[in-house]
């Protein structure tokens, strides 16, 4: 008579947690980490820890919408010039109205850009990458024509405060930035939207025959992605007081690499916000060391490009491996 026994469950638990891509993710930021201490003294720092979560605050908003776009099987390559765009409306805004009013009009302007492409990618079905990238040339062009081809530099101090504030002892950017994760996660994880999201992403055509709001919840991603731009943006200025049309620049390409970096697909139905967090820390990482070390900025680009695409390739064979 034979017998079967049954699966160590210590063993189990670390087969189920090394089978998720956010632990192995976790795991290389880690590695990431403690070699780039090993290699500048300066890296585990208090001062630079801080200036990490700082230089994480606006690609880490801007990640946040990028991941409800790509979970939905779409792609966003307009944040920048939305991004730049915005700040504009809100550096000619303070000049007349209250900076809580200017920060409203930039955000709402974000979300009626990211609304508008929404409904041509979803209700007229053009393809994503082309109406983004058609919007991405229209914002920068109307930035530039809004803003004279100048930066704004008239900018009341008062706007330092939304990124300079201390509560209890964390600065009030980086305090926002953890509490629209958790925001973010809590809705993709436990609401019907989320789930929602993820089923439009997954198969729009199955989703709409179980009778959920396919239209809507393709829309909303882009409407996000647009208002959590400008919001980026308000960060950015309000740390250097000045709104340039050059603003944004190139954010689309790292808030992609974030996201992918994080483990979610490019087709769709597959991602996490909590591993959007850990991509784009393995990111702010990743240029934060090659500043401490003096690498020159021309080969930087360089150097992250390599480590993004030899990361993605070690993580994939490892989860290949894990799933055998």
């Amino acid at each position: 008579m034979s017998t079967t026994t049954s699966p160590d469950p210590t063993r189990r638990r670390l087969g189920w947690l090394t089978g998720r891509l956010e632990v192995r993710m976790l795991g290389l930021a880690i590695v990431l980490a403690v070699c780039l201490s090993l290699l500048s003294p300066y890296f585990l720092t208090r001062s630079n820890i801080f200036n990490i979560l700082d230089q994480s605050v606006v690609i880490g908003i801007v990640a946040v919408g990028m991941t409800f776009v790509i979970l939905t099987g779409g792609i966003d390559l307009s944040v920048g010039s939305v991004a730049g765009l915005t700040g504009i409306v809100l550096g000619l805004a303070v000049q007349h109205y209250p900076p809580a009013l200017a920060v409203a009009l930039a955000i709402l302007s974000g979300a009626g850009i990211g609304l508008i492409s929404g409904i041509l990618i979803a209700y007229f079905g053009l393809a994503a990458f082309v109406v983004t990238l058609g919007v991405m040339a229209i914002g920068r062009s109307l930035a530039y024509i809004l803003s004279g081809q100048t930066a704004i530099a008239s900018i009341p101090d008062s706007m330092q405060a939304i990124v300079y504030t201390d509560v209890l002892g964390i600065p009030s950017n980086v305090l926002f930035l953890a509490l629209l994760y958790l925001v973010a996660w809590a809705y993709l994880t436990y609401t019907k939207g989320g789930r929602t999201i993820y089923a439009v992403g997954s198969n729009k055509e199955a989703a709409r025959a179980a009778g959920l709001s396919v239209m809507f919840y393709s829309i909303l991603p882009y409407v996000i992605s647009g208002a959590l731009s400008a919001v980026a943006i308000t960060f950015s200025i309000g740390q250097i007081l000045s709104a340039d049309p050059l603003m944004g620049n190139a954010w689309e390409l790292d808030a992609i690499a974030a996201v992918v970096i994080g483990g979610a697909s490019l087709f769709g139905g597959r991602g996490s916000i909590i591993g959007t967090l850990i991509g784009v820390l393995i990111m702010v990482m990743i240029r934060n060391g090659l500043n401490l070390m003096g690498v020159s900025p021309f080969w930087q680009g360089s150097a992250i490009g390599t480590i993004i695409i030899v990361a993605l390739l070690f993580e994939r064979l490892i989860g290949q491996r894990a799933g055998r």
